[in-house]
C-alpha cells in the first residue's frame, strides 16, 4: 500500500525536499460533474429518455446508474438502448451501483457475470457496492467473511477488466468487536483490487472527518458521493452549497484522496427536484471542478 510521501512523489509533489500541503495540492478535482441517477428513482423511469435530457440540460455531463436486473435492464432498457439515449445527451457513465446479495450470503459470483456485461456496454470504469445489511458485519468473524467476499468479488471484476468499488453509509464507520468494517476493507484487501466511493454526507453524520480518510488511506477513493446536509435537519439532504459541509475544504484535499470523479447524489427535496439538481450542478461547476 502507498504511503502519503509515496503518493505524493508519484504525483511530483514532492521533491528537492518540498513538501506541499494537502490544502495547496488541488482546489477543484479535474472533472465533469456527476449525476446518481437514483436521486430521481421513480420520476426517472416515467420518462427516461426526457428525464435524461433534464439532466443533461441542469449541468450534469457523467452519470452514474442504478436499478439493473438482468431480466428488466435498466428501467425496462437494455443496456444498448441506455447507451444510446445517454450518447444523444451527451452523457456518459463511469460507474453504476449494482446489488449483490448472493456474493454476501455464500460468495456466489453468478449476479457479479450477470452486471459486467451491462456495465462493459454502458462503458462504464466502475462496478460499485452500495449497500449490504448490517447482519453482515455483525459480528467479528462475519465481517471477516464479508471482507473475504468481497476480495473475492473484487478480484473477479478485475479479471474482467473493470474495478470494484466500495459505497459506505454510516455504520461502516461503528465499531463491532473493537472492528471498524471500513477501515478492514482498506487495509485487508489490496488497492489493486479495491476503491472506494467515499460518500461524504453519511462520514460526516457519523462524526468523522472526510480529509482525515484520505490523509491516512491515500490514493483510494476514486469516487466522491456528494450530498449536502440540511442545517435544520441533519437527516436530511439539501443543494450542495446551501448545507452544512464545507465542500470547497474537502475538495482542496480531493487529490490525496486520489477522487477522479465527484458525484452529486440527494435522496430527499424540499423543492422541485430538478430545480435542486440545478443549483447542485451550478454550485459544483463553479466552485468544486475545473
Amino acid at each position: 500500500m502507498l504511503n502519503r510521501r509515496n503518493f505524493l512523489m508519484q504525483l511530483g509533489l514532492l521533491g528537492a525536499g518540498l513538501t506541499m500541503a494537502p490544502q495547496l495540492i488541488a482546489a477543484k478535482v479535474p472533472q465533469k460533474a456527476g449525476f446518481q441517477l437514483y436521486n430521481l428513482r421513480a420520476i426517472l423511469a416515467s420518462d427516461v429518455p426526457g428525464n435524461l435530457a433534464k439532466v443533461a440540460a441542469a449541468g450534469y455531463s457523467v452519470v452514474e446508474t442504478f436499478g439493473y436486473s438482468k431480466e428488466n435492464g435498466f428501467w425496462g432498457l437494455k443496456p444498448e438502448k441506455l447507451k444510446s439515449l445517454l450518447q444523444e445527451n451527451g452523457l456518459t457513465s463511469i460507474s453504476g451501483h449494482y446489488n449483490f446479495n448472493k456474493l454476501f450470503i455464500d460468495g456466489d459470483l453468478s449476479e457479479v457475470d450477470n452486471v459486467l456485461e451491462a456495465a462493459k456496454i454502458l462503458g462504464q470504469q466502475y462496478i460499485v457496492i452500495p449497500w449490504l445489511a448490517k447482519g453482515f458485519i455483525k459480528d467479528s468473524a462475519t465481517m471477516d467473511k464479508t471482507i473475504a467476499y468481497i476480495a473475492k468479488a473484487a478480484a473477479h471484476v478485475k479479471k474482467a477488466g473493470l474495478k470494484l468499488a466500495y459505497h459506505n453509509h454510516d455504520f461502516e464507520f461503528i465499531p463491532v468487536d473493537g472492528k471498524v468494517f471500513y477501515e478492514q476493507l482498506l487495509e485487508k484487501i489490496d488497492p489493486k483490487l479495491l476503491d472506494f466511493e467515499l460518500d461524504v454526507y453519511w462520514v460526516v453524520r457519523v462524526g468523522q472527518d472526510p480529509v482525515k480518510w484520505f490523509e491516512k488511506y491515500p490514493g483510494r477513493f476514486k469516487l466522491l458521493h456528494i450530498k449536502d446536509m440540511d442545517k435544520e435537519n441533519p437527516q436530511l439532504n439539501t443543494e450542495i452549497g446551501n448545507g452544512s459541509i464545507d465542500y470547497k475544504r474537502i475538495i482542496a484535499h480531493a487529490a490525496v484522496g486520489g477522487v477522479k470523479q465527484l458525484i452529486m447524489e440527494q435522496e430527499n427535496f424540499k423543492i422541485d427536484p430538478f430545480e435542486s439538481i440545478k443549483r447542485s450542478a451550478a454550485y459544483m461547476n463553479a466552485n468544486l471542478i475545473k
